[in-house]
């Protein structure tokens, strides 16, 4: 689609103090920097405020009256060098939008000296191994950080493919009705390549059949959490309601307070090996009971989560389902849990993944293993599983999941660990997407529960 630039009007706004006309209104807009719609028709209006921003030295701003589907964006194209690293930053502040993340949208594009389309220099999707190198699609710098000013930091560094000699850098508005957004210190400069996080996942594969008490089912887990602090993991997965396996009890004959007894036992074990545990426990809260995994640490307690979705089994014997998907801070990353039947919905792991969630842990009793890999995909977050399905039952795996929805490594036999390195900073690039994770924000559809 051909996009219409006003370009005429952008040079006049350099002659003019104040010109308005066609929804644009102009005051000494910077060098280089455009406004732009793919049609007149659905044109916002476009502003660059002289004295806005949170310094007061500019803000370029678009807004739109009551007719809904407007879109349009500012446009300016930087200077960049092939095969270096450069860091996007801006800042952005929305007034009266129900959703801000479709509506307010900063992309990068790479492109040659003469406006071309360029290609990627490395891949990390199939394609690449049957010898198609994908094409150089738009960056989607996220917002990192809410300031108390009420403006957001929007932030991305990027390797400059090796042909690009320019970022084209657009701040865009879609769709809503009288609404307003307004970026200030918009930049796009070179800096030094990010460092690598490199973080080693694990999951054991067991079922804890002895023991008569939770603190016995949990000490059942030591030898197999030292197996893991050997090969250097930096987090473990252990399997779902490991302190009901195999007891002959009712599920709330086992629960406890969390954080309680269990998790004070992992926490032990955490800080011996220095590593995360994720283990999935039954959770007693006054008359309530949860089915819960929990995240300990070197430093303690870190969280927890309650099962959200429920099967017939659980209902049916008083189990109560949690209401929310929380992530936690870890050294390494950022860490969100799901237990067994919350592999069936997507719902889960999406609001997981954009929550932040870079990892998700998953002690699961049994699932189709198609949906662990369809959750990890669709999401492009690492997906840990710990189950005590065997293998010859031809169902639910002990494993990890790469952010493809590939196995990197599968549990063959009960007793097993299974280690598995990854690096949390090196984007997956798919073909006519480029980096998708990046793009699951904007793009992801509203819901109801939104309106």
């Amino acid at each position: 689609m051909k996009l219409i630039g006003i370009h005429l009007l952008l040079i006049l706004g350099m002659i003019c103090p104040t010109l308005q006309g066609q929804g644009v209104s102009f005051r000494k807009m910077p060098a280089g920097w455009s406004a732009n719609t793919p049609r007149k028709e659905i044109s916002p209006d476009f502003e660059y405020n002289l004295r806005g921003g949170p310094d007061g030295l500019g803000s370029f701003v678009i807004s739109t009256d009551h007719r809904s589907g407007s879109f349009g964006w500012f446009q300016k194209s930087f200077a960049v060098e092939g095969g270096e690293y450069f860091e996007f930053t801006a800042l952005q502040r929305t007034r009266n939008l129900k959703h801000a993340r479709r509506t307010a949208v900063t992309r990068v594009l790479w492109r040659d000296a003469n406006g071309n389309h360029v290609k990627h220099d490395f891949t990390s999707d199939a394609s690449y191994a049957r010898g198609t190198q994908p094409q150089a699609e738009p960056e989607f710098p996220a917002i990192v950080q809410e300031l108390e000013n009420g403006w957001s930091l929007i932030k991305g560094t990027y390797l400059v493919p090796s042909a690009a000699t320019q970022g084209i850098v657009e701040l865009s508005y879609r769709w809503e009705a009288r609404g307003k957004v307004e970026w200030a210190q918009v930049d796009l400069r070179k800096t030094t390549a990010p460092p690598a996080r490199k973080v080693k996942l694990a999951t054991v594969h067991f079922k804890p059949v002895s023991g008569d008490s939770n603190l016995e089912k949990c000490q059942l887990f030591e030898p197999l959490i030292a197996k893991a602090a050997e090969q250097g993991a930096n987090i473990v997965v252990l399997p779902e309601c490991l302190t009901y396996y195999g007891r002959g009890l009712k599920y709330h004959e086992c629960a406890e307070a969390i954080p309680g007894e269990s998790t004070e036992y992992f926490a032990e074990l955490a800080k011996k090996y220095d590593l995360y545990i994720c283990a999935g426990l039954l959770e007693r809260d006054g008359r309530l009971v949860y089915n819960t995994a929990a995240l300990v640490g070197p430093e303690g307690f870190v969280g927890k989560y309650r099962k959200v979705t429920l099967p017939r089994g659980e209902i049916e014997e008083g189990i109560t389902p949690g209401t929310e998907y929380p992530v936690f801070d870890t050294s390494f990353g950022k860490v969100g849990m799901m237990i067994c039947y919350d592999g069936f919905f997507p719902e889960v792991a999406r609001k997981l993944s954009q929550n932040g969630a870079e990892v998700i842990c998953w002690p699961v009793w049994g699932c189709n293993p198609m949906l662990g890999a369809a959750r990890a995909c669709e999401n492009h977050v690492f997906v840990i599983s710990s189950t005590y399905c065997g293998i010859e039952l031809d169902w639910m795996i002990t494993g990890v999941y790469g952010r493809d929805g590939k196995v990197l490594g599968q549990a063959q036999e009960f007793g097993e660990v299974v280690v598995s390195e990854v690096d949390l900073a090196k984007p997956l690039i798919w073909s006519s997407l480029g980096d998708f994770k990046a793009q699951l924000r904007s793009h992801t559809p509203v819901v109801p529960s939104e309106e």
